[in-house]
């Protein structure tokens, strides 16, 4: 038994594609090597922005030699008047035996050549010599790129390479144009921290020679190391971190050798929607927000950052991250001012600017079609007339913070913006409310809408992207959906089921298909 070491060096790698990089390895490299009749017993998966490793524990030195039993081609076209024909000298030329050994056998089929062949075991060296340049280049990803004179695609440039069985390199190759990338048992520790080179003595010291080197190659103790950071930092500050899971996963294949680093900006910033700065910090800048103890949505004028440098230079890594932040939570405010000093409904002519698709016309007549498409489904609902109203207003204000300056900015509050600029236009809580909840859900675990012009307005949004999109022959595919009209699909289902709304589907697809066709006849 031996183990195995193999790592890929590269410039900085995309986040994402580190773990997908990883998922597709866990799936491949175990496959291959059971295709190979190897069994190791662990194989370790390790990455990070600058490598991406596989550790193969205790796996057999060398193939057993097995029996293998091959079916050749059907008597009737192995032989002609007794004598071999071209069929059966193939046959056993290409599995390297006589036609002594060959055995006929009656099968289901009828009677059929056969061969018991030895098959002699490989060195599980020459076979990982051939593998492991598969399983790099056969990693898919996006934008993949090419560099040098050569033909080799990866995401990033591909720099040095590891190869150990046990204390020996094994020697791996690629080759991209004249540049010949060769293995050795050179890697390269943290970019900062540790500049230089570093030389692993065997493959089952990986781990513990790149912390040495200040890269953490496992990603779940960078996880835990990161986590437990940012909680600390947060306590110290007297508030509660939001770990938001989605950006913990993409900031632990950011770094190699994590640090938590607390900065902060002025508390006049923090008169802004919550929903403003947040999105700020996360989707923008990747920082983890610290809310006052028990306050979700209290925020302090403090933030939380994972670096990948130097952990002594901590207060100059934080003035760098607070002046960026302190930039564009100013671009924000600047934002939010202007679109307050108007009302909700001047954005509306706008939209007609705006395309929602080029056959379909502009924003604006979409909410026409909608507004149409929510009194068919109130009227549906028995609905009271200041419900119709309320479902009417909601309707026609849908979509006018597209056109606000905010949500130009920053396109993720779409609805979020509506709700807070429809309450300062003097809308009621609930037309606000609606404009919101017509988003919902966005997903699979997202909220649903509890208000019934939310609802409605929500059916109404969906119903027409579909029968429009549909209408104009633009039909998803197994891989295109743009319009993301089966997640439209779903949430015209779950919208109707969750509020228990009575409703009639049927008719109101007929009536839309008909006032399709209608309108687009007239064109």
């Amino acid at each position: 038994m031996a183990n195995f070491l193999l790592e890929v060096g590269t410039e900085e790698l995309p986040a994402d594609f580190v773990s997908s990089a990883i998922a597709q390895w866990k799936t491949k490299v175990p496959a291959s090597l059971s295709e190979e009749f190897l069994t190791p017993a662990t194989i370790e998966y390790y990455g990070t922005p600058r490598r991406l490793a596989i550790l193969i524990k205790d796996i057999p030195s060398q193939q057993e030699d097995r029996e293998e039993e091959i079916k050749g081609p059907p008597v009737r076209a192995a032989y002609k008047d007794g004598q071999p024909t071209k069929a059966a000298e193939g046959f056993v030329r290409k599995q390297g035996v006589s036609l002594d050994d060959i055995e006929i056998r009656d099968t289901s089929k009828g009677e059929f050549l056969f061969v018991q062949k030895q098959i002699k075991g490989r060195s599980t060296t020459e076979i990982l010599q051939e593998l492991c340049p598969q399983w790099i280049t056969g990693l898919e990803g996006k934008r993949f790129m090419r560099w040098g004179d050569g033909d080799l695609r990866f995401p990033r440039p591909i720099r040095w390479l590891v190869g150990l069985w046990d204390r020996e390199i094994l020697a791996l190759e690629l080759i991209n144009g004249s540049e010949k990338i060769k293995s050795d048992r050179t890697s390269r520790g943290h970019r900062v921290l540790h500049p230089d080179t570093v030389t692993i003595d065997q493959a089952v010291d990986y781990v513990d020679t790149m912390r040495s080197a200040w890269v953490e190659v496992d990603s779940i103790a960078r996880k835990e190391k990161i986590t437990a950071e940012i909680l600390a930092e947060a306590q110290q500050l007297g508030g509660t971190a939001e770990i938001y899971p989605d950006l913990l996963e993409e900031v632990i294949d950011l770094v190699e050798y994590p640090t938590a680093v607390t900065g902060k900006f002025e508390e006049e910033f923090l008169k802004l929607p919550t929903e403003v700065i947040t999105t700020v910090m996360v989707s923008h800048q990747r920082y983890f927000p610290v809310h006052q103890e028990g306050q979700v949505n209290s925020l302090l004028p403090n933030f939380i950052t994972i670096s990948n440098g130097d952990p002594h230079k901590k207060e100059v890594i934080a003035e760098g991250n607070g002046r960026v932040i302190r930039a564009r939570l100013a671009d924000a405010q600047f934002f939010y001012q202007a679109d307050c000093d108007e009302h909700l409904d001047t954005y509306l002519p706008q939209l007609e600017t705006v395309t929602f698709q080029e056959k379909l016309g502009s924003m604006r007549d979409k909410v026409d079609r909608i507004i149409d498409t929510a009194k068919i489904i109130g009227e549906q609902l028995n609905a009271t007339e200041e419900q119709h109203n309320e479902i009417e207003s909601t309707a026609l204000l849908c979509k006018a913070d597209l056109e606000t300056q905010m949500v130009y900015e920053f396109p993720e509050l779409q609805g979020i913006m509506g709700e807070k600029y429809a309450v300062i236009s003097g809308e009621s809580a609930t037309v606000a409310r609606g404009i919101f909840e017509h988003y919902l859900p966005r997903g699979a675990d997202d909220l649903m809408p509890s208000t019934l012009n939310g609802q409605v307005v929500g059916l109404s949004d969906r119903l027409d992207t579909l029968i429009g999109i549909f209408g104009i022959g633009m039909i998803p595919t197994g891989s295109s959906d743009p319009f993301a009209l089966r997640r439209a699909a779903n949430g015209i289902v779950n919208i109707a089921w969750n509020a228990d709304l009575g409703i009639n589907l049927n008719d109101l697809l007929e009536q839309g298909a008909a006032d399709f066709v209608s309108a687009h006849s007239d064109a």
